[in-house]
């Protein structure tokens, strides 16, 4: 619920908050890139991709500033469209998890380094069913990949990192085909950057965007707004 994610600072306290927030499970430094990628397209185009990582204001509030990204919407994947509202979704009974639909120029960014920077910045991927502070199946680690090339894509770097033991634990991120995507209420779309000033976005959303400039400064932008 928004009141729940605006009063857990409050009720269980800044540092306890900021423990609750990191990603304890993520490695140092960004991991390794994608060995299974698709090729930069060789013209200007747009496609789409769709992820889930725990609470889609700090999800947006990352891919809205990824160097290639056209245009990203909050919104829920896994339920159907009958379904698809916040009231309903923080039920935890719908099937939805809270997504962002993420629209990019494949000329200007591959696949492989969206799921780099999903991985390795946005959250933490060996945490299941929940990210910090927010529990519950709507809160999944979730690919809900489009073409029968994205599957593949995610499928191979899944493994690859858990080979590679780039994680303290196993990645539970769920593949999974894209059935629909509903967009969130106007309120929810680039709330990070209407609301700078929510404890929550102070301690769960504003150290992703800090960490992705750190990490990636090649592809951070500074966002405006749509």
């Amino acid at each position: 619920m928004l009141i729940s994610r605006y009063s857990v600072v409050v009720a269980l306290g800044l540092t306890l908050s900021i423990l609750a927030c990191s990603a304890n499970g993520q490695p140092k430094g960004p991991i390794p890139a994608a060995k299974v990628d698709a090729p930069l397209a060789t013209s200007p185009g747009k496609q789409t991709a769709v992820f889930a990582g725990g609470c889609f204001w700090g999800t947006q509030s990352v891919f809205e500033r990824v160097k290639g990204v056209l245009k990203t919407t909050a919104g829920y994947s896994g339920g159907s469209a009958s379904s698809a509202t916040y009231s309903q979704v923080t039920t935890e009974t719908t099937g939805h998890a809270e997504s962002v639909e993420v629209v990019y120029d494949p000329s200007q960014i591959t696949y492989g380094e969206l799921l780099r920077i999903f991985f390795s910045v946005v959250h933490d991927p060996t945490q299941l069913n929940r990210q910090g502070p927010d529990v519950g199946t709507s809160y999944r680690s979730a690919i809900f990949y489009t073409t029968d090339e994205q599957k593949r894509i995610a499928a191979a770097y899944i493994q690859q990192l858990d080979a590679a033991k780039a994680f303290p634990a196993a990645i539970v991120t769920e593949v999974t085909p894209l059935k629909g995507f509903y967009r969130a209420e106007d309120y929810h779309q680039d709330y990070a950057l209407h609301n700078p000033d929510n404890p929550y976005i102070k301690v769960c959303d504003l150290p992703k965007i800090k960490l992705l400039k750190e990490e990636f400064p090649q592809l951070f932008v500074d966002y405006k707004g749509q």
